[in-house]
């Protein structure tokens, strides 16, 4: 069985945005390249052609990557949202009861997931930690540096 491909409606819009670039424009401007690369003659050392080529791989590379995510996505819903525990899609806030630090943090699935801009996959030790909790419920969080106890100060959802 396939792997589901948990994304928001936005990140959907994103990839079918982005498929279709890469599936008109990109192809075009690539087999400009590799035509322009044939026209300088012997295609055995022509360091262009190659390079085109390779431009072409990759490009097939990641058009046949989108339409495999597009093919098993599973759009995320707002399972949560009126019981108003933590789901996909929401933000949470945290709070470290040691510190007293509190941060925010985007529920995702693990094709949008950016732990640098705070967007947390629901697979992620934490995402699983946090999923279904409560504001005021805390929960532990078994990462591979170390466990440590969190508390949900809120949670919220986008439009």
């Amino acid at each position: 069985m396939a792997k589901e491909f948990k994304i928001t409606q936005l990140r959907l819009a994103d990839l079918q945005k982005e498929l279709t670039y890469l599936k008109t424009t990109r192809e075009r401007e690539i087999a400009a390249m590799i035509a322009e690369a044939r026209s300088y003659g012997d295609l055995s050392e022509n360091s262009e052609y190659d390079a085109a080529k390779n431009e072409q791989a990759k490009l097939y590379g990641r058009i046949a990557e989108i339409e495999d995510i597009l093919a098993h996505a599973v759009i995320i819903e707002d399972e949560n949202e009126a019981s108003g525990r933590v789901g996909l899609g929401c933000s949470v806030t945290v709070r470290n009861p040691e510190t007293g630090e509190e941060t925010t943090y985007r529920i995702t699935g693990s094709q949008e997931a950016d732990p640098m801009a705070y967007k947390i996959s629901d697979d992620s030790p934490f995402g699983r930690a946090v999923v279904g909790k409560v504001p005021g419920e805390s929960f532990r969080v078994n990462a591979p540096s170390g466990s440590y106890e969190m508390v949900v100060v809120n949670v919220t959802r986008e439009g």
